[in-house]
C-alpha cells in the first residue's frame, strides 16, 4: 500500500513510499524493499492519505516553532554577572 512518512517532516520532509502493514501489530508499517524501515502509529509517523501527512507536519512545525521561541526568550533574560 502507499503511505507518506512525516516522522522526519521537519528535516527531511514528507515522502511517499510503498509498505506492508504489520500483521502483528498493525499500527505499524514496514518499507518494501531492500531497506527494513519500520514506521509506528498511524497519524503519527505515517499517513493513509497525503493531506494527513500534511496536517500532522504543520503541526509538528506550529510545535517547533514555540518551541524555540521559548528557548530564545530563555537566552534573551540571560544575565552574566
Amino acid at each position: 500500500m502507499k503511505v507518506w512518512i512525516s516522522k522526519y517532516a521537519l528535516t527531511q520532509g514528507i515522502f511517499e513510499m510503498e509498505a506492508e502493514q504489520d500483521k502483528t501489530y498493525p499500527s505499524m508499517v514496514t518499507r518494501i524493499g531492500n531497506n527494513l524501515e519500520t514506521y509506528h502509529e498511524e497519524g503519527r509517523d505515517w499517513h493513509l492519505t497525503k493531506e494527513s501527512a500534511i496536517k500532522k507536519a504543520e503541526e509538528m512545525r506550529l510545535k517547533k516553532i514555540e518551541s524555540v521561541k521559548k528557548q530564545l526568550a530563555k537566552l534573551e533574560k540571560l544575565k552574566f554577572e
